[in-house]
């Protein structure tokens, strides 16, 4: 009789155990998959392939603080990136974003990461991108993009197909300039009655490139209907309203991802 009830208390334990492993190994899996959904984000980053500025004679491209700040943030939180430009392959850098004075920890970064430049030297076509790939775009900025991305049909053609569908478009500094033909389902321009930010008059003129550039972020902005703000020139300064994310200037391109990240979770 003893020895059946010592043979009952191991099955029990066995038992006991057994389902103890079970219910540990079914929250692992429960936590692993959340994990992986939050990993399984993806976001599109778009970037100008346009290297003239203007009739200067100098180069123009994209800043690579735009680029590399949100890239960074956004990839260290489990976010996967694709990079893609009108004409595919290596993008043109601003030299200018190059310039010791221009550099900061995600520069430095980026300077040091032969991966990353890998994966810049061979950016998608802009013409073989689906927004059905990812859950939002994020368009870094410098000069280039007022003459390429704001006038490609691409590019709008996207940034409609991102913003019907739900999904947030982000933009910093110059690359508002994206807005420029951009349409809502009504036919009205994308920013109409929507709060946003870019690049402002003031610090065009600072660079001294008001003459230069083929029009003035925060002037289409305004005229197609956007609720315009803006703080002091080279403040931090973003703005969200709806789908739609904008940053002032290369300071505000960490705080444009920072609010990007927030409604991808």
């Amino acid at each position: 009789m003893k020895k059946i009830a010592l043979l009952a208390m191991a099955i029990a334990l066995f038992s006991s155990c057994n389902n103890s492993t079970k219910e540990h190994k079914t929250a692992k899996k429960v936590s692993t998959n959340i994990k992986n959904n939050i990993q399984m984000k993806k976001v599109l980053f778009v970037l100008t392939s346009h290297e003239d500025l203007g009739n200067t004679g100098h180069k123009t491209g994209f800043w690579i603080e735009e680029f590399a700040a949100p890239y960074y943030l956004l990839k260290d939180h489990g976010i996967a990136i694709t990079v893609a430009s009108p004409k595919g392959g290596q993008p043109p850098i601003d030299p200018k974003s190059n310039e010791a004075d221009f550099q900061t920890p995600a520069t430095v970064r980026f300077n040091k990461d032969k991966e990353t430049q890998e994966i810049l030297s061979k950016t998608l076509k802009l013409v073989d991108i689906n927004h059905n790939d990812y859950d939002a775009v994020f368009y870094p900025g410098g000069h280039g993009p007022l003459w390429d991305l704001a006038e490609d049909n691409n590019s709008i053609t996207l940034i409609e197909d991102f913003y019907k569908n739900n999904k947030p478009v982000a933009a910093v500094c110059h690359a508002p300039a994206i807005f420029k033909h951009t349409k809502n389902q009504e036919g009205a321009p994308l920013v109409s009655g929507k709060k946003v930010t870019g690049f402002t008059n003031g610090e065009e003129e600072a660079v001294q490139l008001t003459n230069i550039v083929p029009f003035l972020v925060e002037d289409m902005l305004k005229d197609n209907g956007g609720i315009y703000s803006k703080k002091e020139d080279w403040a931090s300064y973003a703005v969200e309203d709806g789908l739609l994310i904008t940053g002032q200037n290369p300071a505000s391109s960490e705080l444009v991802a920072e609010i990007l990240l927030k409604r991808l979770k």
